[in-house]
């Protein structure tokens, strides 16, 4: 009789545990998400070069992150005189578990030279 019960609280056990692993890969993935985010917001509006900001958001982001900078720290640029650094990733969807898109975003604004 305990067998049967076995047989069924096994795979509902590992399935819950997978979904804690997932969850926790994705909190931790937005975790990377933002501060890389925040750290090329910075860089960019103290003036780095594009390819710096770049490289710096790449090294702090999960693997496979895409990174799109707006703005400049000339003060053009839609980001209203701020440069706005987006990370965003998709992560899970390992076999039948789900999947999502993660993104985060920092706007730093940017200061007049003296």
């Amino acid at each position: 009789m305990v067998t049967a019960e076995l047989a069924v609280a096994i795979p509902s056990v590992v399935l819950v545990l997978a979904l804690c692993l997932v969850a926790a890969k994705a909190g931790v993935d937005q975790i990377r998400c933002v501060d890389a985010a925040r750290v090329a917001s910075r860089a960019a509006a103290r003036g780095d070069d594009p390819a710096r900001v770049r490289a710096l958001a790449s090294a702090s982001a999960p693997a496979g992150a895409n990174v799109r900078v707006e703005g400049s720290a000339s003060g053009g640029g839609d980001a209203g005189g701020g440069v706005r650094v987006t990370v965003s990733v998709r992560t899970g969807g390992w076999g039948a578990l789900p999947g999502w898109e993660l993104s985060a975003s920092a706007v730093t604004p940017v200061e007049s030279a003296p």
